[in-house]
């Protein structure tokens, strides 16, 4: 009798462990590609897909330069780049594009294929995570390299956009 009960208690135990599995599954929801980007949430583009766009609408443009490896690259990923103030500003004024800096893959960045890592390399990045600023027509640019906090990162985001690039 008791190895009937074990059984019936483990059976459904078992159910409501697979349920609730299920019921967390189903919660999630993900933005796919084509979608609108949310207010706190950036819209990053590729290199290319900005190339295009900035030769109808110029804009300047930031990229993000990062590796899998570089927490701190993930910790700008979760709080600053996350942060709606940020986001909405980014979207509002710029084009934004993620570089990732160990990838082999291939882009194309002013009429020349690039790996992904090369560009990087191309435009001075040293350290990860470096965000790099670019004037409307990739002229001229500029690597910041390091974590920024949210307030710091926007007061960056909002001095380049008024000023003139020197190099």
């Amino acid at each position: 009798m008791k190895n009937l009960e074990i059984k019936r208690f483990l059976s459904i135990t078992l159910g409501v462990i697979t349920f609730l599995s299920l019921a967390s599954v189903a919660s999630f929801t993900t933005i796919s590609e084509g979608e609108p980007a949310k207010l706190n949430k950036i819209n990053w583009l590729t290199i290319e897909e900005v190339q295009t766009l900035s030769e109808k609408e110029p804009r300047k443009v930031i990229m993000d330069v990062y590796t899998d490896w570089c927490g701190w690259c993930k910790k700008m990923d979760k709080t600053t780049f996350s942060d709606e103030k940020v986001a909405a500003y980014v979207n509002e004024n710029f084009y934004a594009v993620k570089l990732k800096a160990d990838s082999n893959d291939k882009v194309t960045f002013k009429g020349q294929e690039f790996s992904k890592g090369e560009l990087a390399r191309a435009l001075r990045v040293t350290g990860y995570p470096t965000v790099v600023f670019f004037d409307e027509s990739f002229a001229r640019f500029q690597p910041v390299s390091g974590f920024r906090p949210a307030g710091d990162f926007l007061e960056l985001l909002e001095r380049f956009n008024q000023a003139e690039m020197s190099q």
